[in-house]
C-alpha cells in the first residue's frame, strides 16, 4: 500500500473521533480527517509528529488526512482502512503459507449476521478471514483493541460457526507497525473480547499475527509474530 503527496505535521487537538487539528510545516493549522476512529489516546497526543496524505477530492471538506504518527522514534500507521488490503494483496502474491495456494479470494463476504473481510478457497477448503489492525504498543507488546468492540466480539463469534459448519476461520491480527515481537489481546480493556478470542481458538479458529514495514508513504506485510493469551 503506498501513500502519494504526503508531509509532515505537528498534532494539536482531536476534536472528535473524525476530525483533528494540526501545523503543518508551513505553520499553517489544518483542521484534518482521522482515518482512524479508535481512540489513539497514546499515539495522538499534542506534539506528536504525524504525517498527512492530501485528499484525491478538491471538493472534500478537508484537505488532508492523518495517516500515520511518531511514537518516539517508531512509525505507527493509524488507516484503518489500510489492514485488509496489505493481507489481500499478500494472500494474492502467495505471501502468507498459512493458506496454501489459493484458487478464489473475495473481499467483503457475509456469513450468517456477520460480513467477513475475506473469503479464500482452496484445493483442500475453503475459508473467512477477519482482519483487525492493530495500533496500540505497550513495552514491546502490541494489544487489541484499543477501546471495547462489541462488533469484535461478534465476528470472534460468527468465525467459531463458520468453523462449526466446516469452512476455516482466521482472525488476522495486522500490527501496523514494526516493533513490537508479540501480540495479545488487550484483557483491560475489553476483557470480553480476550475470553471471545480464548474461545474462538478452542473452537478451532486460526489466529495470526503479523508486524508490518512501514515508512511516512507505504506500508507492507512483515513478519509473523507470537500470539500470546
Amino acid at each position: 500500500m503506498n501513500y502519494q503527496s504526503i508531509k509532515h505535521a505537528t498534532f494539536l487537538e482531536r476534536p472528535n473521533r473524525f476530525i483533528a487539528r494540526v501545523v503543518t510545516d508551513e505553520k499553517t493549522v489544518e483542521t484534518v480527517h482521522v482515518k482512524n476512529t479508535g481512540r489513539c489516546r497514546e499515539l495522538l497526543k499534542p506534539g506528536a509528529t504525524v504525517i498527512l496524505e492530501k485528499a484525491g477530492h478538491a471538493k472534500r471538506k478537508t484537505a488532508y488526512s492523518l495517516i500515520a504518527v511518531y511514537k518516539g522514534k517508531m512509525l505507527v500507521n493509524i488507516d484503518s482502512q489500510v489492514p485488509n488490503g496489505v493481507v489481500y494483496e499478500a494472500l494474492q502474491q502467495s505471501r502468507l503459507s498459512e493458506f496454501g495456494k489459493i484458487s478464489r479470494l473475495t473481499r467483503e463476504v457475509r456469513f450468517g449476521a456477520s460480513r467477513f473481510d475475506l473469503y479464500y478457497e482452496t484445493r483442500s477448503g475453503k475459508g473467512f478471514i477477519e482482519v483487525k489492525g492493530v495500533t496500540l504498543e505497550q513495552d514491546g507488546t502490541a494489544l487489541f483493541p484499543d477501546a471495547p468492540t462489541k462488533r469484535g466480539v461478534k465476528h470472534l463469534m460468527e468465525l467459531a460457526v463458520a468453523v462449526r459448519a466446516g469452512y476455516e476461520g482466521t482472525v488476522f491480527f495486522l500490527l501496523q507497525m514494526k516493533g513490537p515481537c508479540r501480540f495479545k489481546p488487550n484483557q483491560v480493556m475489553d476483557a470480553d473480547f480476550a475470553a471471545a478470542l480464548r474461545s474462538a481458538k478452542d473452537a478451532g479458529v486460526r489466529v495470526l499475527a503479523y508486524d508490518s514495514h512501514v515508512t511516512e508513504q507505504s506500508i507492507d506485510l512483515g513478519k509473523r509474530i507470537t500470539v500470546c493469551y
